[in-house]
């Protein structure tokens, strides 16, 4: 089986193109690629498959096998392998959300395109930023943030889970909880560096409140328009980046009020433009994706 190795800021996965390949059992396959050392090694794999509702359909496995609805860095990925190999060729446009995000933060880029891609969390219109013929930046248009309670889901009682009191061993934090199409708790900290991140991940993600897991953020404010996020992903452990959770941290900042609703997001593998849009209330994520390489998978 042919696989492709990529990153969106250090956010790895394994990708195969299934308009070639056949994934009988995807849980296992994302089990046995994901380990370090011992095989690819990556935090989870995603598979490209056709779609009858956009140009492409992703699905994607954590490490330990379970299937998340999205993953925003590795939609990013999903995008340049899907223009840069023929799976599609998107959809020219001078104007849209994406692309004017795109053309302001990069304007450098000769071309951009527009494309679709069906998720767990729907379909999803990303904008290509287009250099010598390859996708170097993209944007992704995240959608709505789901806020209530309830549907996030989160065991807490109001209409927004806001600034609520949250201890875990001897560490008391206020959490802000937001679905981007999966359920995130954000924690406002002075230092991310002084947070046990090792510690606390695994035990934040499997606490009573979260009925399906959560990824958890630990985030420091250096100013309203830029933040320093160290991520504790459901399934993979610790991660450079983590897309939709950068976006749940645009939204977790304007509701806490601790930024504006345009931020950079340093991570440990690099940096994300977020935008929370007043207009039309989605997010807009915008950042690069890398191909590694290509291989055979031998077992």
């Amino acid at each position: 089986m042919r696989f492709t190795k990529m990153h969106g800021l250090g956010n790895d996965y394994v990708y195969v193109n299934c308009f070639e390949e056949t994934v009988t059992d995807p849980v296992s396959l994302a089990q046995a690629v994901s380990v370090r050392r011992f095989s690819v090694g990556s935090d989870g794999l995603i598979l490209i498959m056709p779609s009858e509702k956009a140009d492409v359909r992703m699905r994607m496995f954590n490490a330990d096998g379970s299937e998340s609805e999205m993953c925003g860095n590795g939609i990013r990925c999903v995008a340049k392998y899907s223009y840069d190999h023929g799976l599609t060729t998107g959809q020219e446009l001078e104007q849209s959300a994406c692309i004017d995000i795109l053309k302001n933060g990069f304007p450098h880029i000769p071309q951009f395109r527009e494309m679709k891609v069906e998720t767990g969390n729907g379909v999803l219109t990303l904008g290509l930023g287009i250099e010598n013929n390859s996708v170097s930046q993209v944007c992704v248009d995240m959608g709505t943030p789901i806020l209530l309670p309830g549907e996030i889901p989160v065991n807490v009682t109001g209409l927004q889970a806001v600034g609520i009191p949250f201890q875990i061993d001897a560490y008391h934090f206020l959490m802000t909880c937001v679905s981007m199409g999966n359920p995130h708790a954000v924690f406002f900290v002075p230092d991310v560096k002084a947070v046990p991140l090792e510690q606390l991940g695994p035990l934040i993600e499997k606490h009573k409140l979260f009925p399906q897991r959560v990824n958890a953020h630990f985030v420091q404010v250096i100013s309203e328009s830029e933040v320093v996020v160290r991520t504790w992903e459901r399934g993979s452990g610790i991660t450079l980046a983590c897309g939709t959770g950068a976006s749940a941290v645009c939204v977790a900042g304007v509701l806490a009020s601790k930024t504006s609703r345009q931020i950079t997001a340093h991570l440990p593998g690099g940096d994300l433009f977020l935008q929370w849009n007043e207009t039309d209330n989605h997010v807009y994520m915008a950042g690069p994706a890398t191909e590694v390489y290509t291989g055979n998978w031998l077992q």
